[in-house]
């Protein structure tokens, strides 16, 4: 890490936060594929998270600091502390809470399934435009446009299916059978996902098994999440992707708020969401699974 972005945290840090900082060492991170992680080892004792990046976009970190703070409100599951985002130059920065890590602890996917559970039941949002976010923000490098609207199957039509089958179009990743059964489908999609009774609630966004953590008391942890209120059901439908989590996360989901009628084929669409995006940034090997789930709901 340079001098001027050591500076650049510790000045962001201070003014985020009142808390004056000096790093004193760095230690790198591993596991991630995007941005430069690092431990900040701090004078006088204390570590924290940073993660860098001079290439992406400018705003990404500020909005998942945002969704930290959402996610920190419902105050459910525990999330890292107090994160800062800044820019200097063009580098943006995110720095929080190092979160020490641990062995889970015994039932630690039923205890994740009742927390994330009523994660979701204590954010329902009741407002006449409830599904949405303050601000668009990324699921990965991807853009998620989040502008409020009243209605979900417009806005899951309009600002996730639609938003990237368009990406897909543009940026050469679709073919003429997706593009007719994607058109299809969005055609069709209140015959499939149209749930009046369900709430918009805060989701994560981005659940899967590298976006969750345990922590040295062997509990759940949420980072790096895409947040946007939604149903429920979107947030449960990545976690069945590659590979999927213990079966007492869903079964201990269930106990603490039961999911309506038929979701489990609704989150089959959900899926769809996340294949695109996936068939977006990592290219045509995931354009199998992508018409798999179009050909089964609209064809």
């Amino acid at each position: 890490m340079d001098e001027t972005l050591r500076r650049a945290i510790e000045r962001t840090s201070f003014e985020a936060t009142g808390r004056t900082i000096r790093i004193a060492g760095t230690t790198p991170v591993g596991g991630g594929c995007i941005h430069d992680a690092r431990l900040l080892l701090l004078e006088g004792g204390g570590r924290l998270f940073a993660k860098h990046n001079a290439s992406a976009p400018p705003d990404l970190f500020e909005r998942e600091a945002e969704g930290l703070a959402a996610l920190a409100a419902a105050g459910a599951i525990r999330v890292p502390r107090d994160p800062v985002a800044g820019r200097v130059g063009a580098t943006s920065f995110l720095v929080m809470e190092a979160v020490p890590t641990g062995p889970p602890k015994a039932g630690f996917f039923e205890d994740f399934g009742h927390r994330f559970a009523r994660l979701h039941r204590g954010s329902i949002r009741d407002t006449p435009e409830p599904f949405g976010f303050p601000h668009d923000n990324y699921i990965g490098a991807t853009p998620q446009p989040n502008g409020w609207m009243a209605d979900w199957v417009e806005f899951f039509r309009e600002r996730r299916l639609g938003f990237q089958l368009g990406l897909a179009r543009r940026h050469g990743r679709s073919d003429a059978e997706l593009d007719r059964l994607g058109d299809r489908l969005l055609d069709r999609l209140d015959q499939w996902i149209d749930v009046p009774e369900e709430p918009a609630c805060l989701l994560h966004g981005d659940l899967w098994s590298g976006n969750y953590l345990s922590d040295d008391a062997g509990e759940p942890v949420l980072v790096d999440p895409a947040a946007y209120y939604g149903h429920r059901e979107a947030d449960l439908a990545l976690p069945e992707l590659f590979g999927g989590f213990d079966r007492a996360f869903y079964d201990a989901y269930e106990a603490e708020w039961p999911l309506p009628p038929g979701s489990p084929e609704r989150r089959e669409i959900y899926k769809l969401y996340h294949l695109l995006n996936h068939l977006n940034l990592f290219g045509r090997g995931y354009r199998g699974q992508c018409a798999a789930i179009l050909r089964r709901f609209a064809d």
